[in-house]
């Protein structure tokens, strides 16, 4: 009985191997370079490890292949690519705008919303959304950054001298600022009170990802809704929209008392929601587009968990890479001080629009800081048809992952790739890079709809920041353990120290 099952199994093993390896699919992608597979599970045992060894073990793979490599594990075939002629070819089109099947993992709790969807809800969604970025919008939502900007500064005030863990300060201010201009919503006490275990189930779920992806056996639904991962992740679901659900409710209550706060554009005769497009925040448009039948309650709950998490958590994690290298680059610092004078003088008034647009070496210098730690370090498509990548043709149905983390360390690309050289993005030294050699706020199609809104946000923190303080090095690039994650993250606090300028 025992030989009988044992010749079964075997049989079975042997059948999924030629299932797996022997169609014109696996021709194509045997081709295509990548570390040694182990019969059946493939590569799938190498990703068993902490999320720190895992971010390890992904950049040794991205050095010892010059534009990309391949992953399998059981019927699951990847490629991940770094090199700006691929990514072009995968994102710069709608051909492949799907995004790959581990973002399903996400849909708990994103649902549908702007990050996952895809085909026509996707565009209308997208439609629906892009005129709360529009310039005139921005300026007005400067207002409401630049007062969370200096309660920020007078909370590192009461610490000056001491070493801060930049991280929760960070997120604590970007997320006031999301709610506080897309979503048009004040912080209540019960808000406020909401936002640090928020803040706290966003790094969780982030984590248990990761740990989803990486052990294939939890993909299946089935298996993950009964692990204790799959457990967590619904404590964590609960807390993130408890918050959510909480600021729509907010805004609901205001626009029933007080209408919409809603802003014409000049020369803007464009026809949106049956009226003359108008600008207004983020939620506002939502509900909106609402009374038009264009979107239900559940369409709204997803655009604000989408937004709310993207909106405060990838900004976060730029400006805390921003202020380290900063302060681990003393003669840099320096200079955009010197900046600050010429466009400030002495006061102390708050910055304007105008004011940060003329921060340009300020703004260099956060281009290469997210050259250096993209908040977002890796995306993921799905092949929709076969793709010609250099010599290699990638088969349909293939997960394409951009791993832009390597891609903006390529030394092809940035000589001295690890240094901090924020003069790579003056305009005469731009002139005949690739267009997606530098890629922090993705590009294409399905580029980042709130970037501007993120480098607005950016700028007047740190400019805020450094008017008043001078920043002085404490954890250091060598320092960081980064990990796999949604987001770029550093497995142990972030620490600066900030002096109180005397001039």
């Amino acid at each position: 009985m025992f030989t009988v099952l044992l010749t079964i199994i075997a049989i079975v093993l042997f059948s999924l191997h030629l299932l797996f390896n022997y169609n014109e699919n696996a021709r194509l992608f045997r081709k295509i370079p990548g570390p040694q597979g182990v019969f059946i599970v493939g590569n799938a045992l190498e990703y068993l490890v902490t999320p720190v060894e895992l971010f390890k073990h992904l950049r040794k793979l991205a050095s010892k292949w010059d534009r990309m490599y391949k992953f399998w594990a059981f019927n699951i075939g990847a490629i991940n690519i770094y090199a700006p002629d691929d990514i072009e070819t995968i994102i710069s089109t709608t051909k492949h705008n799907g995004k790959s099947h581990i973002y399903t993992f996400l849909s708990p709790w994103l649902k549908d919303g702007l990050l996952l969807s895809n085909g026509a809800k996707w565009q209308q969604r997208r439609k629906i959304l892009t005129p709360a970025f529009h310039f005139n919008i921005l300026r007005k939502f400067h207002t409401s950054i630049e007062e969370n900007t200096q309660r920020m500064v007078e909370t590192l005030d009461k610490a000056r001298g001491k070493e801060v863990d930049v991280i929760p300060l960070l997120s604590e201010f970007t997320l006031n600022s999301i709610c506080e201009t897309a979503m048009g919503t004040r912080l209540t006490e019960e808000i406020s009170d909401a936002g640090k275990p928020y803040k706290a189930a966003i790094y969780e779920l982030g984590k248990l990802l990761v740990q989803r992806v990486t052990r294939i056996y939890l993909h299946a639904n089935v298996l993950f809704n009964f692990s204790s991962i799959g457990k967590k992740q619904e404590k964590c679901l609960d807390t993130v929209h408890s918050l959510t659900r909480k600021v729509i409710k907010e805004r609901k209550e205001y626009v029933e008392k007080n209408g919409f706060d809603i802003y014409e554009t000049d020369n803007d005769d464009t026809v949106f929601l049956n009226q003359r497009r108008k600008k207004t925040a983020m939620l506002d448009l939502m509900l909106l587009a609402q009374k038009d039948d264009l979107i239900d309650d559940d369409g709204i709950q997803e655009e604000v968990d989408t937004f709310m998490f993207e909106g405060h958590d990838t900004t976060a994690a730029g400006l805390t890479y921003c202020l380290m290298m900063l302060a681990n680059n003393n003669q840099i610092q320096g200079k955009i001080f010197d900046e600050l004078r010429e466009v400030f003088g002495a006061s102390e008034r708050s910055a304007t629009m105008e004011d940060l647009t003329k921060l340009r070496y300020l703004e260099c210098c956060i281009k290469e800081s997210m050259r250096l730690y993209p908040p977002v370090p890796f995306i993921s498509r799905t092949l929709t048809e076969n793709v010609k990548l250099g010599e290699y043709i990638i088969p349909k149905g293939t997960y394409c992952h951009i791993h832009i983390f390597d891609l903006h360390r390529r030394e092809d690309l940035y000589p001295n790739p690890t240094q901090f050289i924020p003069d790579r993005f003056l305009p005469e030294n731009c002139i005949g890079r690739h267009p997606f050699a530098y890629i922090p706020f993705s590009a294409g199609p399905r580029n980042c709809i709130g970037q501007k809104f993120a480098m607005l946000e950016m700028k007047s923190a740190v400019s805020a920041i450094l008017r008043r303080f001078q920043l002085v090095p404490v954890t250091r690039p060598e320092d960081l353990k980064l990990a796999s994650d949604l987001v770029l993250r550093n497995s142990e606090p972030v620490y600066v120290s900030f002096i109180r300028r005397t001039i």
